[in-house]
């Protein structure tokens, strides 16, 4: 069994026997996303499995060992984790936890030590926690390498592509379930070809996105457009269906459109974070190149993905990081970039220059980069954009899953009412042409 090995400062270490003797337990956040990221730890030889537990038990492990007026991101992530442990059949001695770290002021640095302290209540303080980021925390065991980062890559880009055109396809499916069984059939087919050492260059990519755009063409749908809804927001709780009470299949189920901005934006933004950085704090000159150069690397994949969609005839494009920068100016600069800063207000101008008007703000309760960013724009885009329909909806443990529906309910009725609108005022214009 792996000696429990610890640092000059007390932390518990992930050690190279524990790659070989321990299960790794991952959260959820985005299933097909996090799937292929699973896939791709395991062929590093990571013994990794994806946490899939839900419900009020995960919620209220949460708030056994978290406070409840911490981030309620957090409070799931630690509460699906210890549910797991206790619940799940893993025996606790032979586990280790793996989390993201993004750094920067919120809790997306304060998860990891939240952790430990949920672990040492709980009286599990024997189990190895994970940092998975760019320097904050080093484990023997554990390397973010080149290699691995490129591969990562990779399926997060897979990751986007099926789940932007499975978005546009699924509300219009005429057999119920095809969009699911198309999602599976590739994600399986992909996780196949990178365990055969395919699928993992930019060639290949390419070629992969233009097979997924043309299988996805083929399933059958009603012709028509439904009223489309972004979803923005908190990164989790955006993604997350335990974070945000399935709101994508409610919509689904009120005959909506839900559109979701992707990943790609999110991990471009928080590498160019570290390039202003240097601009305004200043810094490392050679990190800043580093940076440079995975953000240049990301873009250019995405333009592959875009690319592809416009190719296809059938799907929308969404824009890429640049346009995202050229939609904010005037409403937030680059120094505003706690949580999801600038982003989170681009993503929203994005989707209203796309067509998109209709758009749930999901919001941790209590979450003040949201707050500022998310709702705190509100006002200033409804001014501009007097069509755009917009609600922040909060998300925590006390929350009442009626109220957050009716709210958005309500939305939908207003999103009707303006479509009806812009429909009556085109058409005296046709007469008059």
């Amino acid at each position: 069994m792996a000696e429990l090995v610890y640092d000059n400062t007390g932390r518990l270490l992930f050690t190279k026997e524990m790659k070989e003797e321990y299960t790794i337990l991952m959260p959820q956040m985005l299933p097909i996303h996090f799937g292929m990221f699973k896939k791709m730890l395991q062929l590093e030889g990571y013994h990794v499995e994806q946490l899939n537990n839900q419900g009020r038990a995960v919620v209220d492990e949460g708030l056994k060992y978290v406070h409840n007026d911490t981030c309620y991101p957090a409070l799931l992530v630690i509460g699906q984790f210890i549910d797991a442990i206790k619940n799940g059949g893993y025996d606790p001695h032979k586990v280790a936890l793996f989390i993201t770290q993004t750094g920067g002021g919120c809790r997306a640095s304060n998860y990891i030590h939240l952790l430990r302290k949920a672990l040492k209540k709980a009286g599990m303080e024997y189990i190895p926690v994970i940092s998975v980021s760019f320097g904050l925390e080093k484990n023997p065991g554990f390397s973010l390498t080149i290699p691995l980062i490129r591969k990562l890559i990779y399926a997060m880009m897979y990751g986007d592509l099926i789940m932007n055109v499975a978005n546009q396809v699924r509300p219009y499916e005429l057999n119920a379930g095809d969009t699911d069984k198309m999602v599976d059939f590739w994600c399986n087919k992909l996780i196949d070809r990178f365990t055969a050492g395919k699928g993992m260059s930019r060639k290949q990519m390419r070629a992969a996105f233009d097979e997924i755009c043309n299988d996805f063409k083929t399933i059958p749908y009603a012709p028509g457009e439904k009223i489309r809804v972004g979803v923005v927001g908190e990164i989790y709780v955006k993604f997350s269906a335990l974070g945000n009470n399935n709101l994508e299949q409610f919509l689904l189920s009120e005959g909506a459109e839900p559109v979701v901005p992707g990943l790609t934006d999110f991990m471009i933004f928080k590498i160019y974070n570290r390039v202003v950085d240097v601009d305004i704090y200043g810094g490392s000159l050679f990190k800043k190149k580093v940076c440079q150069f995975f953000m240049g690397y990301i873009e250019k994949c995405q333009h592959d993905m875009i690319d592809a969609l416009k190719a296809s005839g059938r799907f929308r494009a969404p824009g890429d990081f640049a346009d995202l920068q050229r939609l904010v100016k005037g409403y937030l600069g680059n120094g505003c970039k706690m949580g999801e800063g600038w982003l989170l207000t681009a993503e929203m101008l994005e989707l209203i220059h796309s067509g998109t008007n209709n758009i749930v703000c999901a919001q941790p309760f209590g979450c003040l980069p949201n707050h500022i960013v998310g709702k705190g724009m509100i006002r200033a885009l409804k001014d501009n954009y007097p069509n755009s329909n917009i609600v922040a909806i909060d998300y925590d443990p006390s929350a009442t899953e009626i109220n957050q529906e009716n709210r958005i309910k309500l939305m939908l009725a207003n999103a009707k009412g303006l479509a009806a609108k812009a429909e009556k005022e085109e058409q005296p214009e046709a007469a008059h042409a």
